[in-house]
């Protein structure tokens, strides 16, 4: 273990001795820094207009994403028709629709996946608030009323702002308190427009629906960024003019972002809404922007959420994991992230010699996982530790093996096993300090095509590994200047050329490196079959290698 970390455990522990741990241990929890929780609101496009693909949007929700109910909600009467039901302010899986039963898909489904992806380790919670066709004046506390009495009494007879009460600024606010006292509000996420000009007016007033909110709840302008969206710009549509006043809301805001529309595809049915794939790539520009904005840090020594009550300090046990893989089967070609190691416990998906996650960070297992200054990391690995991942090989033939890892010498080390079968060579790191992560070679294999089970077994002390890829290597005809025929003198010596996998394509004889690497370069045999990077080695001598780039 490196001295920081000791360093840090020490201090927690010290902490938690002296009575100033900042979580308490009874049944009621503080708010937790690790739960992110996002106010999502506007018209009809934030409410949910995108279809829903009930296997994908609603059948397996993501664990760390849920919503604080705004309405109550019966089983059988929502979209897609899931089994959950629920009351106002309970909190339950975010699974559409989320902000009346009757919608669908909302940018905000999108945008929480997304975060969650982002941030391992955090929780998100969205307060859906959003009615379809209302103007802005419906989320100001002062002007709601007489609007609904005026201009949005259609709206009110066709019973929607009914969910929330009939006050959706009075709802937003509601909930964001109850939020607050388990987690953070760390942003708003809003659509709105099309029922409204976007002048000075309407973002002044689109301002102040935000400050209310913020001042409620005593918070602090500089810290809670807000989002906003355009209008849909495709085709014949109502409202792309109106874009430019929605970018113009940059100068109401102290943290502002925007989530572009360029691109996006609209229903096809009407000129104002998004078709599923837009609404889906909308809520992921809204994660773009806020991971901008927002305070990323995660504290390693919050307790996780209790995703059934975050108001309860404690988790509900949850029964054995069966083994298997994380998510799904890790595809080759491609990276093998190192934390994504399979699902069943100690001795099944992993060994590892120290009690805990050192790191703290996204798994709550035994596995030290970190998140250095480039993103998740297993680290501390110790010798005889040992991973195991389900990978799924896309085609038989030769696959390159590269791994991006760091240490503070060049001692740590692993190597692999494709069931159970040792392959490629031993992967070290390079000694360059364990925040410089830098991709090392590690030989090739032949696979074959479908799933396998990959093991990753530490062979020396202390390495952070990032990940492991495996890279198909392109067959080709042998090339090189095998038809280059010298007469051996004393000064000459042989020397071997090779493509950037590693791969020798032929051997020769040369008088010294400067007339070899000339030889490569005009060999008309390699020139009219391959373009690109090769190295020229002399045999025997690692040390003497050149680079020749040949471009045509």
């Amino acid at each position: 273990m490196r001295v920081e970390r000791n360093f840090k455990k020490f201090m927690a522990l010290a902490g938690v001795a002296a009575g100033l741990s900042v979580f308490a241990v009874g049944a009621n929890a503080a708010p937790n820094p690790n739960f992110h929780i996002y106010i999502a609101y506007g018209q009809s496009n934030m409410a949910g207009n995108g279809d829903i693909v009930p296997s994908e949007d609603q059948a397996n929700p993501p664990k760390n994403f849920i919503m604080l109910a705004s309405h109550n909600a019966n089983a059988s009467q929502r979209s897609g028709k899931t089994n959950q039901s629920f009351k106002t302010g309970e909190w339950v899986a975010a699974i559409p629709p989320m902000f009346h039963p009757f919608e669908n898909l909302s940018p905000a489904d999108y945008f929480g996946r997304a975060m969650v992806d982002s941030l391992p380790g955090v929780t998100v919670g969205i307060i859906p608030v959003a009615i379809g066709a209302v103007s802005i004046r419906a989320f100001d506390k002062d002007q709601y009323e007489a609007y609904f009495r005026g201009d949005g009494k259609d709206i009110m007879s066709w019973g929607w702002p009914r969910d929330y009460d009939n006050n959706p600024p009075g709802r937003i606010l509601e909930l964001a308190k109850k939020a607050k006292e388990v987690g953070v509000i760390k942003g708003f996420i809003f659509h709105q427009g099309e029922s409204d000009g976007t002048d000075a007016n309407w973002r002044k007033t689109v301002y102040k629906t935000y400050k209310d909110v913020i001042d409620a709840l005593d918070l602090d302008e500089n810290e809670v960024p807000f989002v906003a969206g355009e209008l849909l710009q495709e085709g014949q549509n109502c409202c792309s003019s109106k874009n430019g006043g929605i970018r113009e809301l940059k100068n109401n805001f102290k943290k502002f972002g925007l989530a572009s529309s360029k691109g996006l595809q609209g229903n096809g049915k009407d000129p104002y809404h998004f078709g599923r794939a837009g609404v889906i790539e909308l809520g992921k520009r809204y994660c773009s922007e806020m991971l901008k904005l927002i305070d990323k840090t995660i504290d390693p020594d919050a307790p996780p959420v209790n995703l059934v009550d975050p108001s309860q300090s404690t988790v509900p046990d949850e029964p054995p994991e069966e083994y298997g893989p994380y998510t799904e089967a890790i595809a080759i070609p491609g990276k093998v992230q190192a934390e994504n190691y399979n699902k069943g416990g100690a001795e099944k998906a992993y060994h590892d010699e120290s009690k805990g996650n050192e790191g703290g960070k996204l798994r709550k297992d035994d596995v030290d996982i970190y998140q250095p200054n480039m993103g998740i990391t297993v680290g501390h690995c110790q010798k005889g530790e040992w991973l195991k991942y389900t990978v799924n090989v896309e085609a038989d033939g030769d696959y390159g093996i590269t791994a991006n890892v760091a240490g503070e010498n060049g001692t740590g080390s692993f190597v692999l096993y494709i069931d159970d079968k040792k392959v490629g060579t031993e992967i070290a790191n390079e000694g360059k300090g364990f925040d410089t992560f830098t991709e090392v070679e590690g030989g090739k294999v032949t696979l074959t095509k479908g799933e396998h089970e990959l093991k990753l077994e530490i062979t020396n002390d202390w390495i952070d590994i990032d990940y492991v890829e495996f890279k198909a290597i392109s067959s080709q005809p042998p090339i090189g200047i095998k038809n280059v025929r010298f007469s051996m003198t004393e000064a000459e010596s042989n020397f071997s050329v090779f493509d950037m996998q590693g791969i020798k394509l032929s051997s020769f004889t040369a008088k010294g490196m400067d007339e070899a690497m000339n030889l490569v370069r005009e060999n008309a045999k390699l020139r009219k079959q391959a373009k690109g990077v090769f190295f020229v080695r002399k045999n025997g001598d690692k040390s003497l290698t050149k680079k020749v780039v040949i471009h045509e």
